[in-house]
């Protein structure tokens, strides 16, 4: 477990922020999670997450092509249970479906660009944005982009290991675990009104 004082809070943190992990920040182990940093347990990490989305103001998420295109078994329903989600969030969605630059020709209302996604979240006033079906490579730099140029607090639920970059990371995130935190956010939706 990560000692460090770290922080990986939104930004703006300048042109060229840190990258979390030579800051210290580790990724989180099997049923563990990221929160700003703190390795914590991926349970946690789902109520926080819950409570960044229902109390933002424009919560967008931002699916990419390992969720957008059916590229191999499964992908379709993970897509329908991620836009589940996102409805049940109260969240829109802005797809990335590729990684090529777009600019200068992008329209940051309808698609967002990995190489300037800053542009997109200043374009729509984005205050929580959920990364999802992104490459590792690509959300790691889209990721600190963001932190580095806006205050968007960013959550990315990732198919693999996690991402550092993001303020809180879901690791394997999964069918069952995208349902679990669907679940949650209904659950705590219930209990505020």
């Amino acid at each position: 477990m990560s000692t460090n004082l770290y922080r990986v809070q939104s930004g703006p943190e300048g042109y060229l922020p840190p990258a979390a992990a030579s800051m210290g920040v580790m990724l989180p182990g099997e049923g563990e999670s990221l929160v700003e940093g703190k390795v914590v347990p991926e349970d946690e990490a789902m109520k926080k997450i819950a409570e960044k989305l229902l109390a933002a103001k424009n919560p967008v998420f931002f699916p990419g092509p390992l969720i957008l295109w059916a590229w191999k078994e499964g992908v379709a329903e993970k897509a329908k249970a991620i836009k589940k989600l996102a409805e049940t969030a109260g969240a829109k969605i802005i797809p990335m479906p590729d990684y090529r630059p777009k600019y200068p020709m992008i329209n940051p209302a309808v698609e967002i660009n990995p190489n300037h996604p800053n542009l997109t979240i200043w374009h729509n006033k984005i205050d929580v944005c959920v990364f999802v079906g992104v490459h590792c490579h690509y959300a790691n730099v889209a990721l600190k982009i963001i932190r580095g140029g806006t205050d968007c607090y960013t959550i990315a639920l990732c198919g693999e290991v996690g991402h550092e970059d993001a303020m809180i990371t879901l690791r394997s995130a999964g069918l069952a675990e995208i349902s679990k935190l669907t679940d949650i956010i209904s659950q705590m939706r219930e209990e505020i009104k």
